[in-house]
């Protein structure tokens, strides 16, 4: 009978993967180099790409605010910022990367359960990627077509074409399946009526588009400027074709938040723009010390006891009038 792998011996393997591939790009990618465009580093793109990563934890925080009205789960715009900052800094401080989502869908289960709170940070989440794969797609047929563009090798070039087109088709496969009789097309009717609900209903679907596209742009936007920090200048056809490709290795659970994952595939990819390996590990790594100081005031939240801040204001006696 195979046993159940700890927690804690997963997130100590996680730590371990993170440190290893890290230690691997220090040798392999120049390490010295990208420690000394590190040091001489500009700060006026580092304090810009602050500013994108701060706007988008806020437009996330909205966004997840619409989808979770959408199942029945009412929260101010305050409320989800708070709550999105603590969620973050959970998610960077401990392996995985999700598991701060997930503290934020358990407290926000009081009005609607458990599965409906879940579902809104599940679906916020994926309208965020829905957008980012968007522009990864428009970014990569354009550099791949047009003249001038990147010179993407043949081995890079088909898997990333193919991961394209099976994401293309994702939603006729979903709506396809729907039609199919049983246990699976009742689940994938299920999840067509709830992407229907929190997505794709016209009455929602402005926002989510709104915001997905602001979300993304703040996070492609905070890449290039730590690259222009550490003396990269990308072209926006650059940005759009390899910058998802890194941030996409974040989502890849096994590591700490994307350490060593997002270096690696920075090092091997901006090479395709012109830029040397040591230059896109040092981006990397400028990008994922910028986003720890934007998360930053999350650890305030972390003080602050919601039911005694509520409790508090009930109590507190009315304004009297002029």
């Amino acid at each position: 009978m195979i046993r159940r792998i700890p927690g804690w011996v997963w997130r100590a393997l996680q730590l371990a993967m993170a440190l290893g591939l890290l230690a691997l790009l220090w040798q392999a990618a120049d390490g010295p180099d990208a420690a000394r465009r590190l040091a001489n580093a500009d700060w006026g793109p580092l304090l810009l790409a602050l500013l994108a990563l701060t706007m988008q934890t806020v437009l996330s925080a909205v966004r997840w605010q619409v989808t979770a009205r959408q199942l029945g789960i009412f929260f101010g715009a305050g409320h989800a910022v708070r709550e999105y900052y603590l969620a973050q800094v959970v998610n960077q401080s401990l392996p995985g990367g999700m598991i701060g989502d997930a503290g934020r869908a358990y407290r926000a289960r009081a009005q609607a359960g458990l599965m409906a709170s879940g579902q809104s940070v599940v679906i916020e989440r994926l309208a965020g990627q829905v957008v980012m794969f968007a522009a990864l797609a428009v970014g990569f047929f354009a550099t791949f077509a047009a003249p001038g563009g990147l010179d993407w090798p043949r081995a890079l070039a088909i898997p990333v074409a193919a991961a394209l087109a099976a994401g293309c088709a994702l939603p006729a496969v979903l709506w396809a399946a729907t039609r199919l009789r049983g246990v699976l097309g009742k689940a994938a009717a299920r999840l067509w009526r709830l992407l229907d609900r929190t997505m794709l209903d016209k009455r929602i679907l402005p926002y989510q588009v709104a915001l997905g596209i602001g979300t993304t742009l703040c996070n492609l936007a905070a890449f290039a400027f730590c690259a222009r920090a550490v003396g990269i200048d990308l072209s926006v056809g650059a940005v759009m074709a390899l910058v998802p490709l890194i941030l996409f290795t974040m989502l890849i659970p096994i590591s700490v938040s994307g350490w060593g994952l997002r270096e690696g595939a920075a090092a091997a990819l901006l090479p395709l723009a012109g830029a040397s390996a040591s230059s896109g590990l040092a981006a990397s790594v400028a990008f994922g010390l910028t986003f720890i100081v934007a998360v930053l005031p999350g650890v305030i939240f972390l003080r602050i006891d919601p039911k005694r801040r509520d409790r508090a204001r009930r109590d507190r006696p009315p304004r009297k009038a002029d």
